[in-house]
């Protein structure tokens, strides 16, 4: 998604409340896509009072919190952040498939927007650079993501 541009407007968001779930794991990247995600909030009007942020140990849990947060009925839309880095074993493979997979489920099952915000990369350097404070960070990019998709679907909601 490197240079994305947003088609939305932020003028709707007051009234709206955000979740953050984070990965622990990996812990220098994800305060980095974190900070991210929270300064774009932060840029566009979104209220510090209207995002919580909760923590889980690894990306794989991200699937399970993010559905209780969606269960609640009490966010608009949710950010799930993470980052996994390629091992020696098929491990990656298994964390990253399943991880996608279970964030994609919720989306359609509880019909919020879920943005994906999880690094899948080969090595720490891809990881600082995409979690880097400049345009190309992917916690900020998630929440324009989740933004857009939260006002597409409010359109498409008010044609039925």
């Amino acid at each position: 998604m490197s240079g994305y541009r947003p088609a939305f407007s932020f003028d709707t968001l007051e009234t709206k409340k955000f979740s953050i779930v984070a990965a622990r794991w990996n812990s220098q990247i994800m305060e980095r896509l974190v900070g991210g995600a929270l300064s774009a909030f932060d840029q566009h009007g979104v209220n510090g009072s209207s995002i919580s942020v909760f923590r889980v140990p690894g990306a794989f849990e991200l699937g399970l919190a993010c559905q209780e947060v969606a269960r609640t009925e009490k966010f608009d839309a949710v950010i799930a952040l993470g980052c996994v880095i390629r091992g020696d074993t098929p491990h990656f493979d298994y964390i990253c498939a399943e991880t996608a997979r279970g964030l994609g489920q919720i989306a359609l099952q509880e019909a919020i927007p879920v943005a994906f915000g999880v690094l899948t990369v080969d090595n720490l350097d891809q990881a600082l650079e995409r979690s880097d404070e400049n345009s190309q960070n992917k916690g900020r990019e998630a929440v324009l993501t989740v933004i857009e998709t939260l006002q597409t679907l409010e359109k498409i909601r008010d044609v039925r």
